[in-house]
């Protein structure tokens, strides 16, 4: 199997091209102005993997790239959804559009597979527990948004132009390589002071999060076992870990442990974020899989990597949890 992984030296690109040169060349398409070029380095290095400098807004070298691949992997996306607040049409250029140059180079390119990274924002705001069918409260964020819009262009292609594709709704995806999120920020924080962690909203926002080694192995296991040409994954952990037990695990890990939590108050942590979200992954279970780590495991998991990468050797282990 010949793979393109657009936005693939990002977090989530960059195990899974790990996990691809295993079943044959992988190509990465990334403009690095997120990802790391030495995330792939042991891939590059032995020749199981290729690396190409491009923008996915530059469809005619998308395209050029494309050619002769059996799948491609769409990953590339603005990492941060509260950046849209302040560059509105960030995640149109960076979601929506990148999506449509990935979808229309297969296209051009007769790439005859796509899979898509999309996320559990696409529900909105909504208490209940959300299936892969349950679409009905809109996106609240632009992020949501632009990921909405590209499940519904990659139904399109897949309707109009005999494309197979898979979609993957993400939880909240946390491990080494982490270039965003409660957990990496919370770290980053504590790294600039010592005293005193910030955590924006009242530490209860509750949310399901999925360690990276098990969203890798959930995409190719939808990849591999769906049966039908479009195919809607919810790929997550059926249970959830609050912002709290999150900022309480940093601060153990740190080189801080007795650094106060001050939270800002109310129920969110700015506009357009989700506090309270879960989904279930019984689409997934149905076809043989299930994630190995809990919510509360893959944030301690989580936490640890990452502590290690942004304090090195001043990081402290954590204490051995369930899950």
């Amino acid at each position: 199997m010949r793979s393109l992984v657009v936005g693939g030296a990002g977090f989530i690109g960059s195990h899974l091209v790990g996990a691809l040169v295993s079943r044959g060349p992988v190509t990465v398409y990334d403009d690095l102005s997120v990802g790391h070029r030495a995330w792939l380095a042991p891939h590059l290095d032995a020749g199981r993997a290729e690396f190409v400098v491009g923008d996915a807004l530059d469809l005619p070298r998308l395209t050029e790239v494309a050619r002769g691949h059996d799948v491609a992997f769409h990953l590339a996306a603005n990492p941060e959804a509260r950046h849209g607040l302040s560059r509105t049409r960030l995640d149109l250029e960076q979601g929506t559009t990148t999506c449509y140059h990935a979808l229309e180079a297969c296209r051009l390119a007769g790439v005859p597979r796509f899979v898509l990274s999309s996320s559990g924002t696409v529900y909105g705001d909504t208490a209940r527990v959300c299936r892969e069918e349950d679409l009905g409260a809109l996106p609240i964020s632009l992020y949501g948004a632009s990921k909405l819009a590209c499940e519904a262009l990659t139904s399109a292609f897949v309707e109009c132009f005999g494309l197979e594709a898979r979609i993957f709704r993400f939880g909240n995806v946390v491990g080494p390589h982490g270039t965003h999120g409660a957990a990496l920020d919370f770290l980053r924080k504590l790294e600039r002071d010592g005293t005193t962690l910030e955590v924006l909203g009242d530490g209860k926002q509750r949310k399901p999060y999925l360690h990276v080694s098990d969203c890798v192995a959930g995409i190719l296991h939808g990849l591999d076992h769906g049966a039908a040409r479009l195919e809607i994954y919810n790929l997550t952990p059926p249970d959830t870990t609050t912002v709290a037990r999150i900022a309480e695990l940093c601060v153990a890990a740190s080189p801080h442990p007795g650094a106060r939590i001050h939270y800002t108050g109310g129920d969110r942590g700015w506009p357009g974020d989700i506090p309270r979200s879960m989904m279930a992954p019984d689409k997934l279970a149905a076809a043989g899989f299930r994630v190995r780590l809990t919510s509360d495991a893959a944030v301690r998991r989580a936490v640890g990597e990452l502590a290690g990468e942004v304090f090195g050797a001043r990081a402290r282990p954590l204490e051995p949890g369930p899950g």
